[in-house]
């Protein structure tokens, strides 16, 4: 049975977006290590708290196991002179090696002959092993920002006061910086600041509970979800769920416990995603809704202690959220003093972006594509269109935007409505942020979608016009979440648009602010698009179906969807994998294939003929089906032909000695091929 390795960093209060990152760092780190030392290993866990980052990792061997080493030297070349002496090249390579350049052995790899020693490696004691391992391991964990303390030569998130480092009981001795490892960890900093002896990763579990730590974060995230729900229904009312701050405060605390407080009711003027902004983001506070859904005026924050005076924690709480909730309603009453309109024409000192202009000017922009679309597709809205297109980014110049950049559109959408402007208008304004995130609400209204797909459009077309292409995960311009959004409202409001056209409409618009030529950048644009929708359908559909459909075009992205699913549901016919092979076969004979027409009077085999005449019975129906958007019909005609093309590959060799007889064969399979084309390109998942 293998034995358990335990490590604890202890340290200064981490940050707590630092946290889940450098958790999974560690698992990753600690596999790699034990796998490159050839040690086996069981289940990893990590955990961490704002003071403490840990390890456990069960079922290592006491021992590394022996091994037969290899280790190549220069080529056979370098390593032997024209008389085959061992040269210097050989000569240092086997004293590197440390034995006799006669126990040199030759290999044979892709590259050549090689000279090489094979040698037997006995295992060293773990415990030996992991004392090399660890202070790499500690050295490695990334953080975005990190520092080093007093004259140390080391680097980590904060400074490390005590390292905890066991292996089946014992201590693995390294240091870090000043603090050697060790046995003993330490409690809460407030509630119980003293050391505590650690046997073990059980044992370690149980004491740090009896010090007031939990450092197991989902145990915490759980204790945090129950109290809050518990919290809010004691003050009357239901928790508002937020799982993105539910994370945060997670790693805020080490033993959270959840407590209440109100504001004033006077605040509830104030949009209620404002008041919410405020609480989330500047206090990390839970809000709490009535049975209706309406905000209530009250809030539940995370404590990182048990207090015996709760009511001093939230008068604390309330007094500071006091300040900021008047400053908010400040903005809110201000910002009503300037229209929407008026500040569109603020938007001409607003830089967007250098070389792309002002927000005034890619308003412009995105005006006109709107223009366009909305004539297109419904043009008894292009009117608003334009109107959301002209105001939807006013509030960026607004009071309560600029102190809280989270509600843009929001607040464009509630000084719209004071103005009296049309709700559908005043709605569309916040819609065309939308979605927000991966997965996230999409734009209800045809406006808010319009204006939507327009503004993201532009933003792409822009960036990618001037150099600013997405790179790794490098995205300052969130280009990836545009498309993707674009993608995800065209297909959920079925719009049929030609997403080529689009992008040359953008690119026209964009004009002398383009910096590279705008063939090239249209081309960089359409694989952008078309690596996101295939990323995207591939988690619906097998990935060579999204390929094989895509590959024969997309810029409708209504009609590509409904093409990839109907391919999916074909994969199960009796007869699609024969005609797979089939179509693959036809794409490799024709290669660019011979466009001309079809001469029956040059069949010379009755195969020829029966293929020709399902094939034109076929077409019909299959064109049919297609012009209705009934794709699954129309692979199914397509079925149709598996016994004459069989037969006809069974009987006829289309690479005749008569030109004009394989002329005519290439043609046939050539106009096949065409119609198959216009769904798929089977070759992509034919085996």
């Amino acid at each position: 049975m293998g034995k358990e390795l335990f490590l604890e960093i202890g340290s200064e209060e981490i940050p707590a977006g630092f946290i889940p990152r450098a958790m999974a760092e560690m698992e990753a780190i600690i596999r790699r290590e034990l796998s490159n030392a050839r040690l086996s290993f069981g289940d990893i866990k990590t955990l961490g708290t704002p003071r403490r980052l840990a390890l456990v990792v069960k079922d290592i061997p006491a021992v590394q196991p022996d091994a037969e080493i290899t280790a190549t030297g220069p080529s056979v070349k370098a390593a032997y002179d024209a008389d085959g002496k061992p040269t210097k090249a050989a000569e240092g390579f086997a004293r590197g090696q440390s034995v006799d350049v006669s126990s040199l052995t030759t290999i044979t790899t892709e590259k050549g002959d090689y000279i090489a020693v094979t040698k037997q490696e006995t295992g060293r004691p773990t415990h030996l092993i992991l004392a090399e391992i660890l202070p790499r391991l500690v050295t490695e964990i990334p953080f975005k920002k990190s520092m080093r303390w007093g004259d140390l030569d080391v680097r980590f998130a904060r400074p490390i006061h005590w390292i905890v480092a066991l292996f089946d009981g014992s201590v693995i001795p390294f240091s870090f910086g000043s603090i050697a490892s060790g046995a003993v960890s330490r409690g809460h900093r407030f509630m119980a600041n003293t050391v505590f002896p650690v046997r073990d990763f059980a044992h370690y579990l149980d004491e740090c509970e009896r010090h007031f730590v939990i450092p197991d974060p989902e145990k915490r995230k759980e204790i945090i979800r129950r109290e809050t729900h518990r919290v809010a229904e004691a003050a009357g009312g239901k928790l508002l769920p937020d799982e993105g701050l539910l994370e945060e405060v997670t790693y805020l605390a080490e033993y959270p416990s959840a407590v209440s407080g109100t504001f004033s009711p006077e605040f509830l003027k104030v949009p209620k995603e404002v008041l919410i902004t405020s609480m989330r983001s500047h206090q990390r506070y839970f809000s709490v809704l009535d049975a209706d859904g309406k905000l209530l005026p009250a809030f539940i924050t995370i404590n990182n202690t048990l207090t015996e005076d709760p009511s001093v924690v939230v008068k604390g709480n309330e007094r500071v959220l006091r300040a900021r909730l008047s400053d908010a309603r400040f903005f809110f009453d201000e910002d009503q003093k300037v229209t929407l309109e008026t500040r569109v024409e603020s938007l001409k000192s607003v830089v967007y972006q250098q070389k792309l202009g002002t927000s005034y000017e890619k308003m412009q922009r995105f005006r006109a594509l709107a223009k366009s679309l909305a004539d297109f597709l419904n043009p008894a809205i292009s009117e608003k269109a334009q109107q959301v297109a002209y105001l939807c980014k006013a509030d960026l110049v607004s009071g309560m935007v600029g102190e809280f950049p989270e509600v843009q559109g929001i607040m464009g959408r509630e000084y719209a409505l004071l103005e009296g402007i049309d709700p559908a208008v005043a709605n569309a304004i916040a819609e065309h942020y939308l979605p927000t995130q991966a997965g996230g609400e999409l734009p209800a209204s045809d406006i808010g979608a319009i204006v939507s797909i327009c503004d993201k459009l532009d933003s792409i077309c822009g960036c990618f016009g001037v150099g600013l292409i997405p790179t790794g995960s490098a995205d300052p311009y969130a280009l990836r979440r545009s498309a993707i959004g674009i993608i995800n409202i065209i297909l959920d409001k079925g719009y049929r648009v030609c997403l080529s056209q689009g992008i040359d409409k953008a690119l026209r618009l964009l004009g002398t602010k383009l910096t590279r030529p705008a063939d090239g950048v249209k081309t960089d644009v359409m694989e952008f698009f078309r690596a996101r929708f295939t990323n995207l359908l591939a988690e619906q559909y097998p990935a060579e179906v999204v390929e094989a459909a895509v590959s024969t075009g997309f810029s409708d992205l209504v009609e590509a969807s409904d093409r990839i699913k109907a391919l999916s549901e074909f994969t199960s016919h009796p007869d699609y994998e024969a005609l797979a092979v089939s179509f693959k076969r036809i794409g490799n004979i024709i290669k660019d294939g011979v466009d001309a027409p079809i001469d029956p009077s040059l069949f010379q085999d009755p195969s020829e003929g029966g293929l020709y005449e399902a094939f034109q019975s076929a077409k019909c129906s299959v064109e049919a089906c297609i012009t209705d958007g009934a794709w699954l019909d129309a692979l199914t005609e397509i079925a149709t032909l598996r016994g004459p093309v069989d037969t006809f590959f069974e009987n006829v060799m289309v690479m005749a000695d008569d030109e004009r007889v394989k002329a005519n064969r290439l043609a046939l399979l050539t106009a096949m091929a065409r119609m198959f084309g216009k769904i798929a390109d089977f070759s992509r998942i034919a085996g």
